[in-house]
């Protein structure tokens, strides 16, 4: 971490004194790391981003620069279910089937959104938790917005969904830092960070980076080993149980 932070000062040092101007505006950003490990007492991770803006040869907006920090997990497939009471039974009786959508979607900005831009710009640019879910055909009756409201209220529960104003903060009026906060149940995989410069409503310019959520050491062993033999695992897993029994009822007999 210190030396990710050290090279960032070294970034923002050429970006604030460079001999020759820019001509158009630019981000310099970086993170605290590009590796989450997941280890047996892993409850959550707090990942740092710091950036600088480079105005180029615009000047800068009267109301200041507006930051959107967009965070989106690996995808994948999600089925939505809906429960009905039938006689005495509750039974699946509709459901929606989402592609390709983010298992974690985190989005950080320096006021309301609704302040940055408007709703109409959000949304053609994706931004926002309602944007990225994109709205599946209609079928068999079924009403799309009440499964979308579903699956967004799930996982906002998990801390999966999460949406947050005030949450990047202007160190000067071109530097400015943000947290990155992944709740203990953070899906493994690759990650996307966007972060969105807006200039008086309009988006200015926007740059990525990436991150790593993985398991470590013995966890990424023994999830690969399930994996690859599932039998032998069990079985495993089973013999080690005995033994523990079998160890406790020696241990703490009573003669």
């Amino acid at each position: 971490m210190i030396a990710r932070l050290a090279a960032f000062a070294f970034a923002c040092l050429l970006t604030m004194f460079a001999s020759a101007p820019a001509q158009a505006q630019s981000i310099v950003a970086t993170l605290s790391t590009d590796n989450v490990p997941i280890l047996s007492n892993f409850t959550g991770e707090r990942i740092a981003l710091f950036g600088v803006i480079e105005p180029g040869n615009n000047l800068r907006p009267k109301d200041g620069y507006d930051i959107v920090i967009t965070v989106r997990g690996p995808r994948g497939a999600v089925t939505v279910r809906r429960k009905e009471q039938w006689g005495l039974m509750w039974l699946n009786l509709d459901a929606r089937r989402y592609i390709a959508i983010p298992a974690f979607i985190s989005i950080v900005s320096n006021r309301p959104l609704n302040r940055i831009a408007q709703a109409e710009v959000r949304d053609d640019l994706r931004i926002g938790v309602d944007a990225l879910i994109p709205p599946q055909a209609v079928s068999r009756g079924a009403n799309d917005p009440v499964f979308r409201d579903a699956m967004q209220r799930i996982r906002r529960q998990q801390g999966l969904f999460t949406e947050g104003d005030n949450k990047v903060r202007f160190i000067t009026p071109t530097v400015f830092r943000a947290n990155i906060d992944l709740p203990g149940a953070v899906p493994l995989g690759a990650y996307d960070v966007e972060i969105a410069l807006f200039s008086d409503g309009a988006l200015a310019t926007r740059t990525n980076l990436k991150f790593n959520v993985s398991k470590d050491a013995v966890e990424q062993w023994v999830a690969e080993a399930a994996h690859r033999s599932p039998i032998l695992y069990g079985a495993a897993t089973s013999l080690i149980a005995l033994l523990i029994g079998w160890l406790a009822s020696v241990i703490f007999r009573r003669d």
